[in-house]
């Protein structure tokens, strides 16, 4: 257990310096697109897409996932050489995950029940850094390690495919821009915001194409490439669209779609392979009886986008930064707060997610999870006789924390029931 704080600690401590980055780089683009009179950037869109990046993590740094076979054993029953090399380990190691991610990144786009882990990538309606960061908390049996057998034969470490993966994540983030166009040479090459804006599109031209995550030459190889046209301009977002902004119903979304369908399905042959038929299927007689909006024309249907007052979309970007802190003391002290601490500090993430999210929704129950967030707290504070240790830093924390708890109760119903006309949802 001690390897593995060990482990989610290093990963929490390089998050702490990795997300400012990426907010500055976030609010960079909004202000350059304004600037420049292409804004690609909407505010609820943008927080939406931020407040799944934080689940993800949030996720990721409490270790709620599973690899069912793991890198460390097939590098122990299957190398058959070591390379002593650092530096062409580091170089097998960053091509053996991108192969892997190709292959992993195709099969989620093609299968129906492993769209549901990739679906909330894909949910934002625009094309910015931000929706970038739509990234999965769905996954808790990680089955795909199997793909990186080429670098467990060559003995790389299993040290360095942990350094390297979240090297190989970060830099896929640069490329979710409509800001840069053509790359001249580099199109050949790498992946590209233009190759990346024909991934992310449904026009029936583009969608399905461009699975590669770095190095473009798998989707060439592969027959999945597809050049960006002009004449062409990219509609993004998934054809049967979210419709809300809250990333934790969006990850659950396609699964829930999918155990309706089944248990609805006549046919027993329906209710088993539906779960393995190309993405979207669904069996006729359950498509007959209950069918489910889908975009049919592109580049003519209704972007989800409620209409706020300039309060609310304020009041959504307080949030966004009052949950900074919360997260920065999570990551830099999960051995001190130890288990099952951590995860009772994650749950209060995820339901002031959940909260703010409702809220953006247009929902008039919204205060009510915010109630509801703030019970919780109290608990905690209970509990804890403290905030997870934090009242040695400051003995006033506790009482900030919920202080801040009760305003958002009272902002939040303002918002979700007095305020609530004002929306067109």
């Amino acid at each position: 257990m001690g390897v593995q704080y060990s482990h989610m600690e290093t990963y929490g401590k390089v998050l702490m310096y990795a997300i400012p980055i990426f907010l500055l780089l976030v609010f960079f683009e909004k202000w350059y697109g304004w600037k420049k009179g292409h804004d690609t950037v909407k505010i609820m869109d943008m927080i939406a897409s931020l407040m799944s990046g934080i689940t993800n993590v949030t996720k990721d740094v409490l270790g709620l996932s599973v690899a069912i076979i793991s890198y460390g054993w097939m590098v122990q029953h299957l190398a058959i050489t070591h390379i002593e090399n650092n530096i062409a380990v580091i170089i097998i190691s960053f091509i053996a995950l991108d192969f892997s991610g190709y292959w992993i990144h195709r099969i989620q786009h093609r299968t129906n029940i492993f769209w549901n882990a990739h679906i909330i990538h894909h949910s934002s309606e625009e094309f910015n850094l931000a929706c970038a960061l739509r990234q999965s908390i769905s996954v808790f049996f990680k089955i795909f390690t199997f793909f990186l057998l080429p670098a467990a034969v060559l003995g790389v470490p299993a040290q360095t495919i942990a350094i390297v993966a979240p090297l190989h994540l970060f830099l896929q983030f640069w490329y979710h821009t409509q800001h840069i166009e053509r790359m001249g040479i580099l199109e050949k090459i790498i992946v590209t915001p233009a190759h990346h804006r024909v991934h992310h599109a449904i026009n029936p031209e583009y969608i399905d194409k461009n699975y590669s995550q770095i190095f473009i030459i798998w989707d060439r190889l592969f027959g999945t490439f597809q050049e960006e046209k002009k004449d062409i301009p990219a509609v993004y977002g998934i054809t049967r669209p979210a419709a809300t902004w809250n990333p934790i119903k969006i990850n659950f979304q396609h699964m829930w779609l999918l155990i309706q369908d089944a248990w609805h399905a006549n046919s027993w042959n329906d209710k088993l392979k539906i779960w393995f038929m190309p993405t979207g299927w669904r069996p006729a007689d359950v498509e007959e009886r209950f069918p489910v909006y889908k975009i049919n024309d592109v580049y003519d249907f209704k972007k989800f986008n409620p209409i706020h007052s300039k309060g609310i979309q304020t009041w959504a970007v307080i949030q966004l930064f009052l949950m900074l802190p919360y997260l920065f003391y999570l990551f830099g002290n999960l051995a001190a707060i130890g288990s099952p601490g951590i995860f009772y500090y994650g749950l209060f993430i995820f339901l002031t997610v959940y909260a703010l999210t409702e809220l953006m929704d247009g929902n008039k129950h919204a205060f009510v999870w915010e109630f509801i967030k703030a019970g919780y707290t109290i608990w905690l504070v209970i509990d804890q006789q403290g905030w997870f240790g934090a009242e040695k830093i400051s003995s006033s924390i506790p009482i900030i924390v919920l202080s801040l708890q009760v305003g958002g109760v009272l902002i939040s119903y303002y918002f979700s029931k007095i305020e609530r006309k004002t929306l067109v949802v």
